[in-house]
């Protein structure tokens, strides 16, 4: 098993955010258990970490 470098472990849990937060707006909308207020903070924090993910130099 290799070692992987902090660097790719936090460019993996920002992507993995970025899907998490999609995926839960989604499905609580579905469900009707989301307010609009916190679906674009939801949203915002997935974009936020999406951006964090992509301005990384590889």
């Amino acid at each position: 098993m290799e070692k992987k470098s902090i660097k790719e472990i936090v460019s993996t849990v920002m992507k993995a955010l970025t899907l998490a937060m999609g995926i839960a707006v989604i499905v609580l909308s579905c469900m009707g258990q989301l307010e609009v207020q916190t679906a674009i903070t939801m949203l915002g924090i997935g974009l936020a970490s999406a951006g964090i993910s992509m301005l990384e130099k590889k």
